[in-house]
Formats: structure tokens, sequence, C-alpha cells
């Protein structure tokens, strides 16, 4: 462990020359770093990019966050997935005037986590907090060659405490970043670019030969394959949807495309596609079906798609509307 903290000064030079220009590392602000940490969760970087850039341009501050009306939020949302992330935000904001300053505090936010916290904490405020992501733990598992389920918590904190240790207490933030930067872009999961690291020479698992076989992950999640249909009908250039209600449903205040036993006298015609759609451990393939309805049910209403910015509208149901665009 001793000569790993010689890692430092290679990987933070590395970092500066080398790393993405993403728009949330052109701030300290701790509220800008907040909403970018929380949409990171779960989602790749090139998809945040687009939202974040919209949703700050909406919500600048915090304060502007927490008057919002929710179906506007959840518009704004639409698309990233995991919308409890975008309540929680909200709910968040409404609890302070002023965003707290220290790593505790900012813990406690609904939503946020460890790992978001020490982000928070590092960048914004320069706090010696050292996180640990998916990718920082891959960087960790080579570089002492750590073979431990990744997915036990006894792994996790030993990592946890071997990021503490090689953390740069001078510039935390900055360290943090470089770390996740190093897993995201050399460090990658099947194929490390051992040849273009920074700190390949202090890597134990690339000396024993191990670097491809490193993080474990022993528990493999089963993934289930469910088929589904969704079906599009259309009258005066508006598209039958209708909405979530139930407040335990994760996607409540969403607008939904019917599905065959929503309607199940709808006359079904041609299809217009196919899309896959993925959430944890379920892969969805969806197949959308033209129909006409006789008359419309209760609950059921016809949406104008072309002016839909101002409501939430699911993201199946987005990318089976991409469908027409492609008949």
């Amino acid at each position: 462990m001793t000569s790993l903290y010689r890692l430092r000064k290679p990987l933070l030079k590395w970092y500066e020359s080398a790393a993405r220009e993403l728009p949330w590392r052109q701030t300290r602000e701790p509220y800008r770093i907040w909403v970018s940490e929380i949409m990171l969760q779960q989602t790749r970087v090139a998809a945040v990019i687009p939202y974040y850039e919209r949703f700050l341009a909406r919500f600048p501050d915090a304060a502007a966050l927490a008057a919002a009306p929710e179906a506007e939020l959840l518009a704004m949302w639409s698309g990233l997935g995991y919308y409890s992330r975008a309540r929680n935000l909200q709910k968040a904001a409404q609890s302070f005037e002023k965003f707290p300053s220290d790593y505790e505090a900012i813990l406690k936010l609904p939503g946020v986590g460890p790992y978001t916290a020490a982000a928070v904490a590092s960048i914004a405020f320069g706090l010696p907090h050292a996180v640990l992501d998916g990718n920082v733990m891959r960087v960790i598992a080579r570089l002492t060659c750590d073979s431990g389920d990744i997915q036990s918590s006894k792994t996790r904190d030993r990592m946890q405490q071997v990021a503490a240790e090689l953390l740069d207490p001078a510039q935390p933030g900055v360290f943090n970043q470089a770390m996740m930067e190093l897993g995201a872009t050399i460090c990658l999961p099947r194929e490390p670019k051992c040849g273009e690291c920074p700190v390949a020479k202090f890597c134990q698992g690339r000396q024993a030969g191990k670097e491809k076989e490193l993080p474990v992950k022993l528990r493999k999640m089963k993934m289930q394959q469910i088929d589904r249909q969704v079906l599009i009908i259309e009258c005066d250039g508006k598209v039958l949807m209708w909405k979530r209600t139930d407040a335990a449903e994760k996607l409540v205040g969403f607008w939904e495309l019917p599905e065959p036993h929503h309607l199940p006298r709808a006359r079904i015609g041609e299809r217009t596609g196919t899309f896959r759609h993925a959430i944890t451990n379920h892969n969805y393939t969806f197949d959308v079906f033209r129909a006409n309805v006789t008359n419309v049910p209760k609950g059921f209403v016809y949406i104008n798609i072309s002016d839909s910015g101002g409501i939430p509208i699911s993201t199946t149901a987005r990318k089976a509307l991409q469908t027409l665009a492609s008949e």
C-alpha cells in the first residue's frame, strides 16, 4: 500500500491533460454538482449531458427546483429513467435554504448515499472524502489485486478504506474525479488500456497477469426476458394515452400508451416497429401497433404529442412513438 501513494502525482498529471470536458466540471457550485451526480446514477455520461444542460436552464438553482410543479419536473426528467431521483431532488431542494456544506448534512438529503455525498463534499467544498463507485472499485481491485467479491459489503468496506488512504488531502475533489475518469476511460471492464494507463507500474493486478479477471463479481443477476405490446391510436393529430395515478408506482404522474389488455375491443392494425428497453434485471421487447377504437374508455385522453414538452411521457411511450418516424 505504501508504494501506491506514489501514484497521486502521475494520476493527477494525466487527469489534467486527459480529462473529458464535461459541463459539471466547469463549476464548483454545489447545486450543479449535486444535480450532475444524481443524474449520473445508473446513467451514461453521454446521455446525461443534454438533460443536465436543459435541466439547469429551467431550474438554475435549488429555489427554482423546489418551487417547480411536479409535472414539469418529471417532463424535464422524462427519458432519464429512475424517476425517484427527480422526486428526491425536489424533496431535498425543499428542505434547505442554503446547500449544506458538510458531508454528514449532505448525506441526510433524500436520495443521497455515501458516494454522492463524498463527491459533492470533495468537489464543491474540498472536503477529504473518497468516492467509491463502480469505476473506482474496478481501479482499486486491479491496483491492489483484490479478488474479493465487489458485491460483498466486506470487500466494499475494504476498498473504501483503500480509497480513503489513497485520497490526496490537498485536492480531494480533483483526485476523486481523476480516479473515476481513469476507470471510465482507461481501466475498462473487459479490455483495460494498460498501455495508456498513467499508473500501470503501480498495478499489482497487472503484475500478476490478472487485470482482465478483476474485479470479481460472483453473484450475477439473471435477466428476465419479457415481451409486450403497445398501441398507437390517433385522432385529429393526437394520440390516445393514459396517466399513471397509483402513488405506489415509481412512474406515477407519467403518461403511457395503452396495451391490448387496456382496450380489449381495439382493432389492431399494422406493426410500426419494435424496440427494446431494459430496467434493472428485466429486458423488455415491445412490439408497437397502430390500432383503432370506437369508444374511448374512461381514463384515456387524446394528447397532442407535438406539444408535449410540458407533460411527462414515459420512456417506453416515447420510444414507441419514435417508430412512427420510420414508417
